[in-house]
């Protein structure tokens, strides 16, 4: 029985019926003729993609499809009514139900052994794999999630991996995996440790702050011990009575802010703004107050009580103008701090290292200073230097 086969050019047409015989030379001539294409553009494949070399690969009722001029014609055995699968420039993705625009080459060039890059590959006008079904617009339906979907796309075309606030990156994960993007777990693997870091080293916010103080009755104490508040905008609030002993406030703006009686030991204010804040009463024993800013600071409190800075580090300081008066700073460090036109009036500098500190202007009338480590500190204009003298004796 001869071989009898269908023929077709588009899926828009029908084509034809032709018995099987003679060569392959002859069976392409009477194709070549059927549908006016150059016999040498003609080339003849199966349904599943494989060209045709030899008739005896040919069964009867054989459906093939022609690929001529670098368009590719593609026959479905069941579906012949539906649009033709072409290989475009640009492709339009349905995931999950967002519509997605890009170019062929964005799914290729990062990842060409990704699950994208093998759906829409054109080696020799073949799919290396099926691409899925189109919905009603012709976009390709894949059933994943799309919030997801946008940094995958986002990273093949451009190689980063950039996530907006609410996107889950365990989420990018699991489908970086599922779509084959093996380039891209490595960043997402780091970018989860430096969320998981920061996260850890949370620091709170000035809005935290307030609300913690706005919802705290006053009767209750406040604490905010060993809390990360570093770089925190607290200036000119209200943080009287508040415990932050061990906090971290490094770098942290608290000018203006009144920290009266507060609890800053063993605190950590390096490089922190306090200028012009209020220290009345403080309780700053051991506290780390290297570099910071407390210009113009008020420590001296009328009812008495005296501000506790023993072992303070305060190297590299700057306290010009501050009404320090009888601050306690017994063995504190104030190497190379600036204490120009300081109000030091009996205030106990007992065992303080004052190396290379300047004390210009100063009034340190009856300040204890027995013990003092004041080798290169400078004293011009020094308010009251008999006084001085006399408490060193």
């Amino acid at each position: 029985m001869t071989n009898r086969i269908f023929v077709y050019k588009t899926m828009s047409e029908n084509g034809f019926v032709m018995a099987l015989e003679n060569s392959m030379d002859v069976f392409k001539n009477k194709i070549s003729c059927q549908f006016q294409i150059p016999v040498e553009n003609l080339k003849l494949y199966l349904s599943n993609g494989c060209e045709i070399v030899d008739l005896h690969v040919l069964k009867d009722e054989e459906k093939i499809y022609l690929e001529y001029d670098k368009n590719y014609h593609k026959v479905r055995h069941s579906l012949p009514e539906q649009e033709n699968r072409t290989v475009s420039d640009w492709i339009r993705l349905n995931v999950g139900g967002k519509h997605f625009m890009t170019s062929r080459s964005t799914l290729l060039a990062k990842e060409p052994l990704s699950m994208l890059a093998r759906m829409f590959a054109d080696d020799n006008n073949t799919y290396l794999m099926n691409p899925s079904a189109k919905d009603n617009t012709g976009a390709y339906l894949i059933d994943r999630s799309p919030e997801y979907f946008e940094p995958i796309l986002n990273y093949l075309r451009h190689g980063q991996v950039i996530l907006d606030r609410n996107v889950n990156p365990r989420g990018v994960l699991e489908e970086a995996i599922f779509y084959g993007l093996d380039s891209m777990i490595p960043q997402i693997n780091q970018l989860m440790e430096e969320m998981k870091s920061r996260h850890d080293n949370h620091s709170l916010t000035r809005m935290d702050v307030v609300r913690l103080i706005i919802t705290t009755p006053t009767t209750s104490e406040l604490r905010f011990q060993g809390v990360n508040l570093a770089g925190a905008d607290l200036s000119r609030l209200d943080l009287r009575y508040i415990n932050f002993k061990y906090a971290c406030l490094s770098k942290c703006n608290l000018s203006g802010a009144n920290l009266s009686n507060c609890c800053l030991e063993r605190a950590d204010l390096s490089h922190a703004n306090l200028e012009g804040a209020h220290l009345l009463g403080v309780k700053a024993l051991c506290a780390n107050m290297e570099g910071a800013i407390l210009k113009g600071c008020n420590m001296e409190d009328p009812a008495g009580s005296r501000a506790v800075m023993e072992g303070v580090n305060l190297k590299g300081a700057n306290l010009e103008g501050s009404n320090m008066a009888g601050v306690n700073l017994r063995v504190a460090t104030l190497k190379n701090a600036n204490l120009q036109n300081c109000d030091l009036r009996t205030a106990v500098l007992a065992g303080a290292d004052l190396e290379s500190c300047d004390l210009s202007g100063s009034d340190l009338h009856e300040a204890n200073l027995r013990g003092a480590n004041l080798k290169d500190a400078a004293f011009e204009l020094m308010l009251t230097p008999l006084h001085m003298s006399q408490t060193i004796r």
